[in-house]
């Protein structure tokens, strides 16, 4: 991500892209540095106050690891993210409204689970756009933009996402297939080449039956893209670009399959809109071709003469 890239990432945070933030890139830290990450999204106000001696001894680290996680936040140190923190605290003290939380029980009334689910995904969205990085959508934009071919892998939830990215595609004229069997996906991979695109959505960034067929198509020599959830996953192994989703809360009526859905769906949307911009002067007329296709289905046909 370039320099002016982060300061405007950090220009838009939040105290919920913060926790946000602090959810994605868990995973990628050590023990010591997850106490201190969860110690400024539980507590932005308190921690403001802190010194980063203070605050590493809070968390029960050292200053050092203080400084490590503020700069995988996205910051250049700690007194950035102190500045930030002490943002996040004014927010809140001016009557940010509360978070409704999203935790769906079994007796939830239906009006209940409308207003939670709407929040949840409401805050998906925003957390996604805010830890998008636009450098990697604008690289994976311009490689689709001019892909001889283009094949998209994805399982389960993650296949309806890529089905609807490959019909937009198709009605813009690029040619797109959509691979949900692996066996099926390999054998295809191993037809790609240079100036091929292959994009995989794999939520944990670790399914075996999307990174296999990404994997053929990064040694064939494909331009390769991964929709992901987790950035660390083995998937960025056979990834040259990749487009980091938001991870939400997952729960016993809420799959991760819905949550990333919602995320994934976003992804594949500025996607095609940067495509769709790139190639408009072809991409016009094949929507209008398409569009006006659609409309005699919805048409009586007259009979035919025999």
């Amino acid at each position: 991500m370039t320099q002016n890239a982060k300061e405007t990432f950090r220009s838009r945070d939040t105290g919920s892209t913060l926790t946000a933030k602090v959810r994605n890139l868990s995973p990628t830290m050590t023990r010591s540095m997850q106490r201190v990450a969860e110690a400024v999204a539980a507590d932005p106000a308190a921690c403001a106050q802190l010194t980063v001696t203070a605050l590493a001894q809070r968390t029960g680290t050292s200053e050092a690891t203080v400084v490590r996680t503020a700069r995988v936040l996205g910051y250049p140190g700690y007194r950035d993210l102190r500045l930030a923190l002490a943002a996040f605290a004014a927010q809140q003290q001016a009557g940010a409204p509360a978070a409704v939380t999203a935790d769906i029980a079994v007796d939830d009334p239906l009006a209940d689970v409308v207003a939670k689910l709407a929040h949840e995904e409401q805050q998906t969205l925003a957390d996604t756009a805010a830890g998008l990085d636009v450098s990697q959508l604008e690289a994976a934009v311009a490689a689709l933009a001019s892909a001889r071919r283009i094949d998209v892998y994805g399982i389960g939830a993650s296949a309806l996402v890529g089905q609807d990215l490959v019909q937009k595609l198709l009605r813009i004229g690029l040619i797109a297939h959509a691979h949900s069997d692996p066996h099926l996906a390999v054998t295809n991979a191993v037809q790609l080449r240079q100036g091929d695109v292959a994009l995989a959505i794999t939520h944990s960034g670790n399914t075996l039956d999307v990174i296999e067929p990404l994997r053929t198509a990064f040694d064939r020599g494909a331009t390769t893209v991964a929709i992901t959830g987790r950035p660390d996953g083995a998937v960025a192994k056979y990834a040259d670009h990749i487009l980091t989703t938001a991870v939400s809360r997952e729960s016993e009526l809420r799959p991760a399959a819905m949550s990333s859905r919602t995320s994934q769906l976003l992804v594949v949307d500025c996607l095609f809109i940067g495509v769709a911009q790139r190639t408009y002067e072809r991409a016009a007329p094949a929507l209008s071709a398409s569009y006006e296709a659609l409309a005699h289905r919805h048409s009586p046909v007259a009979p035919t003469a025999r």
